[in-house]
């Protein structure tokens, strides 16, 4: 079977999620920029949230959302470093039914062009879990800017072949999709 790509958007409800000890909805740039990235491209805001770096603050929301039969997308900003409060990738692997190694990979790829070898620093990380995929970029705003313009926006855009993760995720309709040709 070829992968599958549209000929139209097949926008997508995305939920965001930014896991701060310090950010509130004023100051909360990273979160905002993800959300004005997709809005702009033509996806659906379902729902925003902002938890304290916890993990079991961040399982719970990342949990509504995956057990949720209209989310179709989690982005997760902040939690992704080193320091002993960062638990991003700690709360949500567990939670993954599949990984998507080659994301956090590629992102500190281009990362590093700017930002060096502290691109080494951020554990970005992508995966599906019950047909939701979810990414996890650190917090920063140009490291959301980054990951959504060089690679998230292309993953969730059903035109893109040959292939993007569309046609994975819950309640899509395929039949709407073509093979490559």
């Amino acid at each position: 079977m070829g992968k599958l790509v549209t000929q139209h958007l097949i926008p997508l409800n995305i939920a965001v999620l930014t896991v701060s000890d310090t950010r509130n909805e004023d100051t909360d740039t990273s979160g905002q920029s993800l959300i004005n990235a997709l809005t702009d491209f033509g996806h659906t805001l379902c729902d925003k949230k902002i938890v304290v770096d916890d993990i079991y603050k961040i399982r719970a929301a990342a949990s509504a959302w995956i057990a949720d039969e209209d989310t179709h997308v989690i982005l997760i900003t902040g939690g992704t470093g080193f320091t002993s409060r960062d638990s991003t990738p700690e709360a949500i692997t567990p939670l993954l039914d599949k990984t998507v190694e080659g994301f956090g990979e590629l992102f500190r790829q281009i990362s590093l062009e700017q930002i060096g070898t502290s691109t080494i620093q951020s554990r970005a990380l992508a995966g599906l879990a019950n047909g939701t995929v979810i990414f996890c970029v650190p917090g920063s705003t140009n490291a959301c800017k980054t990951a959504w313009n060089e690679i998230i926006c292309k993953q969730l855009d059903s035109r893109q072949g040959p292939c993007n993760f569309v046609p994975q995720l819950k309640g899509i309709d395929i039949s709407t999709c073509t093979t490559r040709g």
